[in-house]
């Protein structure tokens, strides 16, 4: 992988190559004032994790596997369910509980883009485990973020 995190300042990289040879479950491409990009690996069988952003609008894109995208009012009412695939995308309204589970047999290569910004710029956590357990992944001081409740997490 050859992109890195410059913050705020104008960037150009190839999205779908970077997306494809990231190999952590989360890496943070690009941080701007008021969005975020972040590529993701998701293991077969495993998923996003079952999460609810009160103030973010979402949009996921599947580069590369299959996963079944679960959305709704509430995390025990995911009303929306759908499979999906190389080249398609998931929109998250804000305050929608959701989750992307890897159906498919190899790695589910997505990229992310947040409004606004909610990880640490250039931050990488390899796995799910170790994303879970940071505690020391906050948005930039200089990023535009909202009054807002605490994103919310099964």
């Amino acid at each position: 992988m050859t992109i890195a995190d410059i913050g705020p300042r104008p960037q150009a990289f190839d999205l779908e190559a970077e997306t494809l040879a990231n190999p952590n479950y989360r890496t943070v491409a690009w941080s701007g004032r008021y969005l975020q990009v972040t590529l993701m690996s998701i293991p077969v069988g495993d998923d996003i994790g079952l999460e609810r952003h009160p103030d973010t609008d979402q949009f996921i894109r599947l580069e590369r596997g299959h996963g079944r995208a679960q959305m709704g009012p509430a995390k025990d009412e995911l009303t929306f369910d759908e499979e999906v695939t190389d080249g398609w995308c998931v929109t998250v309204p804000a305050g929608s509980w959701h989750n992307i589970t890897n159906v498919g047999d190899e790695p589910m290569q997505v990229y992310t883009v947040y409004a606004p910004q909610h990880h640490s710029p250039g931050k990488v956590q390899p796995t799910k485990a170790i994303a879970d357990a940071d505690t020391d992944d906050e948005p930039a001081d200089w990023s535009v973020q909202p009054e807002q409740a605490p994103d919310q997490h099964a």
